[in-house]
């Protein structure tokens, strides 16, 4: 089916002109003559792509794009202005624009810009359609993702949370654990009792025992009260210990012994509770390297790690960077109470391009700092706490490491082409190999990326 792109124009001959171009260019044309005629349409019909006049009698080009944006949000809108009014093209901007256009323009230039805007809106109603899908999960709410390496970790919580067995979540630091843990309960026959929660790294070594066990009064200098430890206090519902691999090695043994025979004591104390809870663990080192150089029990890691779900680090889940990215931008701005600001395609290239060394904790830093920044409708790269180049040359390098030496500083630099290379196929990476699309996110044109991965050897 064609798309049905509205021209909006007080000026009969424009709109025929435009109406008879779009037809030939497989369009599907529809006229308004006015903006109450435009809105009135646009609610009677599904139209694509509104293209509109600046200066019109009746209401403006802005006060359509600003009425449209509340009507249909995801509704690309192309301004037409003439020469010399560029301030009033970027108040439309402002309003809500996606792209304005200078008259006298020839149609070939209208005709990118209504592709264009027609992938942009496809973009956005797939990510609103994701955002609403996540939020209605039940359980899996908060975590956002709809890329292939989230989907197996939808899918593993589901297939798992009614089981009992105990579950060892990996990634690195950033990647959601505790939220697939939380996950893991809300899902879970125990979602009534409780959910319990310890950062293992975070406890001194000398409490850790008492954290977790709990000691009666008097067991040592300063024990002045009973104190229920957190087994206990999971009592029918799960234990979250988190960087597990923290886990003291003389304590090791004594969670272990909890875990076989369902009883807890106190220290200090000569009874023996009994308890029911389950155990989800996480860590971001690799456990059974941790086992293998003697820091970690194995009869406790294949008694924690029943079942093994990893989570991917963020640079590995394509799209869903802007599907958080919107998300965080949505509950950022609410929390201020702020009006939402729209990511700009070039803000979107700068985020895909980003190698993310600290994953979705990262990024949502990156969105808290860029909607306190800006103070338009619209999220730009300036608005962004680092430019992607620095991130990318700050970031740790997957090939050997070269020898840098007084004699020879360039040696610690890389050339420009290495550095737009990687640039280039990490964007085409990020969108699944759509060469037209990431033509797009770099500002290039489709023959251009064609020649520079060909010049490249990455066709």
């Amino acid at each position: 089916m064609s798309a049905k792109v509205l021209v909006v124009d007080d000026e009969r001959a424009m709109t025929d002109l435009l109406g008879l171009e779009l037809r030939r260019a497989g369009y599907t044309p529809k006229i308004a003559r006015s903006s109450d005629e435009a809105l009135a349409l646009i609610e009677r019909e599904p139209i694509d792509v509104v293209v509109t006049d600046l200066r019109m009698p009746g209401g403006s080009g802005t006060d359509l794009c600003q009425a449209i944006v509340q009507l249909r949000p995801t509704l690309p809108v192309i301004v037409m202005t003439g020469f010399g009014s560029m301030e009033a093209a970027i108040a439309a901007i402002r309003a809500g624009a996606y792209d304005f256009m200078t008259k006298p323009f020839p149609f070939e230039k209208l005709q990118v810009a209504i592709e264009r805007a027609l992938e942009h809106a496809a973009l956005r109603s797939e990510l609103h359609r994701l955002r609403r899908a996540g939020r209605d999960t039940p359980g899996l709410d908060a975590l956002i993702g709809a890329s292939p390496a989230m989907e197996r970790v939808f899918a593993l919580i589901e297939r798992i949370a009614a089981t009992e067995a105990s579950v060892l979540l990996t990634g690195e630091s950033g990647t959601g654990k505790e939220l697939a843990a939380r996950a893991l309960h809300r899902l879970s026959r125990r979602s009534a009792g409780p959910y319990v929660t310890l950062n293992c790294a975070a406890i001194p070594e000398n409490l850790f025992e008492s954290e977790l066990f709990g000691h009666v009064r008097g067991a040592y200098s300063g024990a002045d009260r009973d104190r229920v430890g957190l087994l206990r206090k999971a009592h029918g519902g799960t234990l979250f210990l988190d960087e597990i691999g923290e886990l003291p090695c003389a304590l090791q043994p004594k969670l272990l012994r909890v875990l076989q025979e369902g009883r807890v004591r106190p220290v200090g104390s000569d009874t023996e509770t009994p308890i029911d809870v389950r155990m989800v663990v996480a860590t971001n080192r690799d456990l059974a390297q941790e086992v293998a150089a003697g820091r970690f029990r194995p009869d406790l890691f294949y008694r924690l790690a029943v079942i093994t779900i990893p989570l991917p680090p963020l640079r590995e889940r394509g799209d869903d960077i802007v599907l958080l990215a919107e998300h965080f931008v949505d509950e950022l701005s609410d929390a201020a109470g702020r009006p939402r600001p729209e990511l700009s395609d070039a803000a979107i290239a700068a985020l895909l391009a980003n190698p993310w060394p600290g994953n979705v904790r990262e990024l949502h830093n990156w969105i808290e700092y860029a909607v306190a920044m800006t103070d338009g409708a619209v999220i730009e790269p300036k608005h962004l706490p680092a430019a992607p180049v620095l991130a990318e040359l700050a970031a740790p390098k997957r090939g050997p490491a070269t020898t840098t030496t007084a004699d020879d500083p360039e040696a610690a630099f890389e050339t420009l082409e290495s550095v737009e290379r990687e640039h280039i196929l990490r964007v085409l990476k990020a969108v699944d190999n759509n060469k037209s699309r990431a033509a797009r996110i770099l500002g290039i044109d489709r023959k251009t990326l064609l020649s520079r991965l060909h010049r490249y050897d990455a066709n």
